[in-house]
């Protein structure tokens, strides 16, 4: 006879305790694993570098003829005729405008009847005097009268010396009636038009003359002092980027300028057919960098215990430390470290807040290179 043995299998409540203490073990080792985990936080730098011996000034200002007249009428009129415009070439003897010669014309017919008049009265004095003088030399007549026939003819010459002048003056406003070129150029500005009343050396029109051209720009009052007659700078063209040329300051204002505040500052261009009047140029000197203190973000700023500090990378250890810094001056572009950095320190750039001793950080370049093998930052 077979006997059969009998197996006591487990309950449920056997199942479910030795899942709960499963389940508690399994979490206490993920709270240990959390808390054991180090923080890495991202963070962005940025690099000391030395301070250089030079700096580059750079100003914009417009290509310009050296020489530029306002060209008007030397008599007052109406202008009758105009016969350039803007960008016209003119040269010498060329007729630029004209006013209602009217006027003139008629001065000079009058002053042609004066001249007339003149001749006739030194005719007249002449015969008088030479008549007074054969009635002394018989003794007919006194010597008071032969005298005063000889002045009266004085007179009459320098009359007709005067009328003759007037006729000439009448004659040159004749003239001055048409406005010409007298050197060859290009015609830049109108400042009036046919039918315009006008004074005498009133401008009708600029002409920017051959020859040089040079680039005027602003200079403000604190970088002035870095530009002196001759000196040497170069000049870049923003509509050909490789039309370098090497220029010259030829005149620097005395004054600034009552609204701006800035200093005229002309510069001497070399000759070069692709220079156009008008052009955008951009004047770069290069000048002596008296600041020697280390420049920082205002973000990189922090304080502790009253004391003014950054957050510096250590590259081996890839940890912070706060390091103490002088300040030398805060400015728009942030703030002037008078010591405390040396060039390669890397200074922690935006959140500070975040930051404590040793803290390991993450660099910009070691989050590139995360982010190209498909890790997360977290």
């Amino acid at each position: 006879m077979i006997s059969l043995k009998t197996v006591q299998l487990p309950s449920f409540a056997s199942f479910a305790l030795l899942g709960a203490v499963a389940l508690a073990v399994s979490g206490c080792s993920e709270e240990k694993k959390a808390e054991t985990k180090e923080i890495i936080r991202p963070v962005k730098v940025v690099e000391i570098a030395e301070a250089r011996d030079t700096r580059a000034l750079d100003y914009s200002g417009a290509v310009k003829a050296r020489v530029e007249m306002n060209l008007g009428f030397r008599v007052a009129g109406k202008i009758t005729d105009r016969r350039v415009n803007i960008g016209d070439r003119v040269k010498p003897g060329d007729l630029l405008a004209e006013i209602d010669p009217t006027d003139y014309e008629l001065a000079v017919r009058t002053a042609e009847a004066n001249l007339a008049a003149a001749e006739k009265g030194v005719a007249t004095a002449d015969l008088a005097n030479k008549r007074a003088q054969q009635l002394f030399d018989k003794s007919v007549t006194a010597k008071s009268q032969m005298e005063q026939a000889a002045l009266s003819y004085d007179q009459a010459v320098s009359t007709r010396d005067a009328a003759a002048s007037s006729l000439d003056q009448a004659k040159n406003q004749v003239v001055y009636t048409e406005l010409k070129a007298d050197r060859n150029g290009i015609v830049t500005s109108i400042s009036a038009d046919t039918g315009a009343v006008v004074a005498a050396g009133t401008p009708v029109a600029t002409v920017a003359l051959d020859g040089e051209k040079e680039v005027q720009i602003a200079v403000p009052e604190n970088d002035i002092a870095q530009f002196k007659p001759g000196k040497t700078v170069k000049a870049t063209f923003w509509s050909d980027s490789k039309l370098v040329l090497d220029g010259k300051v030829r005149e620097v204002s005395g004054s600034a300028d009552a609204q701006s505040r800035t200093f005229s500052v002309r510069v001497s261009l070399p000759t070069d057919d692709r220079v156009l009047l008008g052009m955008t140029a951009t004047i770069e000197a290069a000048v002596g960098n008296a600041e020697s203190d280390v420049a920082i973000p205002l973000s990189a700023l922090a304080e502790r215990e009253g004391k003014k500090i950054v957050w510096v990378v250590d590259r081996n250890a890839s940890t912070v430390h706060a390091r103490e810094i002088k300040v030398a001056d805060f400015t728009g572009g942030g703030v002037h470290v008078a010591d405390g950095l040396k060039n390669g320190d890397l200074v922690v750039a935006a959140g500070t807040q975040f930051m404590a001793e040793n803290l390991k950080v993450k660099l910009p370049e070691q989050q590139s290179a995360q982010a190209e093998t498909g890790d997360v930052i977290r």
